[in-house]
């Protein structure tokens, strides 16, 4: 443990810290400086007291070695769990808006698991800004309009056994759309988890999806607000009508250690009801469970 400390203290002083600071720093004024006549662009870190704990992230993201001798001081790991590495931010009187943040996992000892997540959000994130740049130049083209996108994050679960993080995206053009993508990782042993890898085999697709259904007349007949696209309601095509989940379906694991199912906007109820989410009681799914390690 000794040796362990000694390597980590001696990579953490070898590391040019000062010129990777100000490699970062350069290049958030040049971008947050970038404007034009008619539309306003912001690159921004975070606002106030955060702005120098996201440029301490950046550091930490590009060396490995210096996340490492940080990760060996007492308290760092209590500080560095999902933070937001950029934001987009357009502001056009013309009538867009956009708001992208990009969230970054970091302490992670797994540092492929760390690197293939950062880097998918930011990859996604980037994708949404560049493809909300080129609507705004067909719109512009054409009639003009409103467009709007809000992109985020909420970490869901975060306790001694369970990360699990939300990401958002709404969009606005005429109609809203909603989307939710969320990832479940296990912080002791390092794995993303994935809905499969918790069931012995598929028969918790029917088994899920049944109880579900039930949950969804239950909820109707206690509420007149509600409506879901279930067989027995009103009005409901059975081509539109709510079969199954899927094997992958987006989920979660609650704090108190229970399997979440979420659906999107438009998936299984009309739009007023937005993102829906279920819980499901583990005795449904206890005899189907490989083991109650992550579901209580």
């Amino acid at each position: 443990m000794d040796n362990h400390m000694e390597r980590l203290r001696t990579a953490y002083q070898d590391i040019p810290v000062p010129e990777e600071l100000d490699r970062i720093v350069d290049q958030a004024i040049k971008k947050s400086s970038h404007s034009s006549r008619h539309r306003r662009v912001k690159y921004t870190w975070a606002a106030g007291a955060c702005a120098a704990v996201i440029l301490f992230l950046a550091a930490i993201n590009a060396s490995p070695a210096v996340a490492n001798a940080l990760s060996a001081i007492p308290g760092v790991d209590r500080i560095i769990k999902v933070l937001t590495l950029k934001e987009y931010v357009v502001d056009d009187p013309g009538g867009y808006h956009a708001n992208i943040k990009v969230p970054a996992v970091t302490n992670l000892d797994n540092k492929p698991l760390e690197q293939g997540l950062n880097e998918k959000y930011m990859k996604e994130n980037k994708a949404l800004y560049d493809k909300f740049q080129a609507e705004i130049e067909a719109l512009k083209k054409q009639v003009g309009g409103h467009l709007g996108v809000d992109v985020g994050y909420e970490v869901k679960t975060d306790n001694n056994e369970i990360l699990s993080i939300e990401r958002y995206v709404d969009e606005s053009m005429g109609s809203t759309s909603e989307e939710l993508k969320l990832d479940t990782i296990d912080k002791k042993n390092q794995i993303l988890i994935s809905l499969p890898m918790l069931f012995k085999d598929d028969r918790y697709v029917q088994l899920i999806s049944e109880n579900i259904m039930e949950q969804m007349k239950q909820q109707m007949m206690a509420d007149d607000n509600k409506f879901y696209w279930v067989s027995g309601a009103a009005d409901v095509l059975p081509t539109d009508e709510f079969q199954a989940i899927h094997k992958d379906q987006s989920f979660y694991i609650n704090n108190d250690g229970k399997l979440v199912i979420v659906f999107n906007k438009y998936e299984v109820a009309p739009g007023y009801m937005g993102a829906v989410e279920f819980v499901v009681p583990t005795g449904v799914i206890s005899d189907d469970l490989v083991s109650r390690k992550y579901i209580k």
